[in-house]
């Protein structure tokens, strides 16, 4: 899973990809290391914050949290980003869970 339980909340691991047409959360992705990604699509483009304000709206509105409890921890400037969302972790893992449920992990061509 892309995603780990804090203290706090919870901790996904996301690309994103600014200007993708539509905003959108298509699943998980294995990346060529290994590691599982989130990946996320935001029709906003990554100029000015604009897109990581997108993405936090997306991730919020999905998950059923506040936009406050979604922020950008790392690679506010890179597609590969670390977001902690504040709030009940198992509450938050069964949110993602739900949202991915219907998307199969895929590898990355």
């Amino acid at each position: 899973m892309p995603w780990r339980q804090t203290s706090d909340g919870i901790t996904v691991a996301l690309r994103v990809t600014p200007r993708g047409g539509r905003d959108a959360i298509d699943g998980i992705e294995t990346l060529s290391d290994g590691r599982q990604v989130l990946k996320v699509r935001v029709r906003a483009i990554a100029d000015g914050g604009e897109a990581n304000r997108a993405v936090t709206e997306l991730l919020a509105k999905a998950i059923g949290v506040t936009k406050k409890a979604v922020r950008i921890t790392s690679g506010t400037t890179s597609r590969l980003k670390q977001v902690a969302i504040d709030g009940d972790a198992s509450a938050l893992d069964q949110a993602l869970r739900g949202l991915t449920a219907d998307h199969k992990p895929t590898g990355k061509s």
